[in-house]
C-alpha cells in the first residue's frame, strides 16, 4: 500500500500527534477533510491528558449519538479518523488552562473560533461566547441549544462517564 492509500490526510493531518491515537485529527481552523472532532494545530497551548480523555468521549458522544452502531460507522472506523462529508465537525483551539474555543467546519462569518480570542475580551460585555470556558464547560455549551441547559443525552453522557467527566 502507498503512503497516501494508507494515510489519506496526509497534507491535512499530523499522523505522528499523540491525539491521533485517539482519532482526534490535529489540523489547521480550517481543514480539508471533514473531521468530525479535530484540534488546531495552531494552538498556543496542547491538551492535558484528562482534555484528551474528555476530547474521545465527545467523539464517541457523538458517533453514538449520530451512528449508533450502523455499517457506516464501521466503515468510517476503519480509517485511522472519523471522516463524514455530511457532518458539521468540531475544531477546538486551546489558548491556555481553561480557555477553550471552537468552530464548526462550516463557519465563514464571525470570529474564527465561537469564543472571543483572549485579546479581544477586554472589550467585550461578559456574555455567553466571551469566555473563557474550561473544555468540559465549552462541550456544554456546544451541547446547548436555545436554553441555558445543555442537551439532556449530553448530561447522560457526562454521568455515565464519571471517570472522564469528574
Amino acid at each position: 500500500m502507498t503512503q497516501t492509500a494508507e494515510w489519506p490526510f496526509e497534507t491535512d493531518a499530523d499522523r505522528n500527534d499523540p491525539l491521533t491515537a485517539h482519532r482526534i485529527a490535529v489540523t489547521s481552523s480550517h481543514p480539508r477533510w471533514y473531521y468530525l472532532v479535530a484540534f488546531d494545530s495552531e494552538s498556543e497551548a496542547r491538551p492535558t491528558d484528562a482534555e484528551t480523555a474528555m476530547l474521545a468521549s465527545f467523539l464517541n458522544e457523538y458517533k453514538d449519538h449520530w451512528y449508533g452502531n450502523s455499517g457506516f460507522r464501521q466503515k468510517m472506523e476503519q480509517r485511522a479518523l472519523d471522516v463524514d462529508g455530511g457532518a458539521n465537525g468540531v475544531i477546538f483551539h486551546k489558548w491556555g488552562e481553561d480557555d477553550w474555543g471552537f468552530r464548526r467546519h462550516s463557519y465563514e462569518y464571525g470570529y474564527l473560533f465561537s469564543i472571543v480570542w483572549p485579546s479581544q475580551r477586554a472589550d467585550k460585555e461578559p456574555g455567553k461566547y466571551v469566555g473563557p470556558y474550561s473544555l468540559v464547560g465549552l462541550m456544554d455549551l456546544i451541547h446547548t441549544i436555545g436554553d441555558e441547559r445543555p442537551m439532556q443525552r449530553w448530561l447522560d453522557w457526562k454521568a455515565t462517564h464519571p471517570e472522564v467527566f469528574a
